[in-house]
């Protein structure tokens, strides 16, 4: 992957954190971050979408809910939830960011659950994805969810702070005709046929 595509993915998800820091200060829980519940506007910040399953919360949840590629493992063991499971998430996209694919993608939903469960992880040769990313992606997704990387630290993280400039920066135009924002999954596909 050229360094062109990581440094616009990183501004991706720094911008994501700080939304879900916002969110998470006040007490809301997404609870389902994927591809398709991402906009950017004109100016190409992100805005998350689709608040279906959120909820907001001070205490731990145990309702199961979102995408299966995203699920985190103690959504998908039925054990009780806070907001790790959108740092989690985090993880998950910064992977499908960079390689194409979610990390535990697999040909059945019970291999899915598996391999979430085990947090059966690998990076691929290719493309080339830098150490940094891949230490990133490391700290988001861990199984006990009290070790995952908190928002905080991500902005911190040396693979967000190296290139992307939270304030001068912008990610692109990315709205259709009439001005309204464009689904991120067309924008990452779009990048993915251009960058990499």
């Amino acid at each position: 992957m050229g360094n062109k595509a990581e440094h616009l993915f990183k501004k991706y998800i720094l911008s994501l954190t700080k939304a879900l820091a916002y969110c998470h200060e006040k007490h809301v829980i997404h609870r389902d971050i994927k591809p398709e519940n991402l906009l950017l506007d004109h100016e190409g910040r992100l805005k998350i979408a689709d608040f279906g399953w959120s909820v907001q919360s001070r205490s731990k949840r145990h309702t199961m809910c979102g995408t299966l590629d995203y699920l985190a493992p103690e959504m998908v063991e039925n054990k009780a939830h806070d907001y790790a499971v959108d740092n989690w998430t985090l993880g998950i996209l910064c992977y499908e960011f960079l390689y194409g694919v979610p990390p535990f993608e697999a040909e059945s939903q019970a291999d899915t659950f598996r391999r979430i469960v085990k947090v059966d992880l690998s990076f691929p040769s290719t493309p080339y994805v830098s150490s940094e990313a891949k230490n990133l992606i490391s700290q988001l997704l861990v199984k006990d969810s009290s070790r995952r990387l908190p928002l905080q630290k991500i902005t911190e993280h040396p693979w967000i702070v190296k290139n992307a400039n939270p304030v001068s920066d912008s990610i692109g135009d990315d709205e259709d005709a009439s001005g309204n924002p464009v689904p991120t999954s067309a924008v990452l596909m779009a990048s993915r046929s251009t960058l990499g």
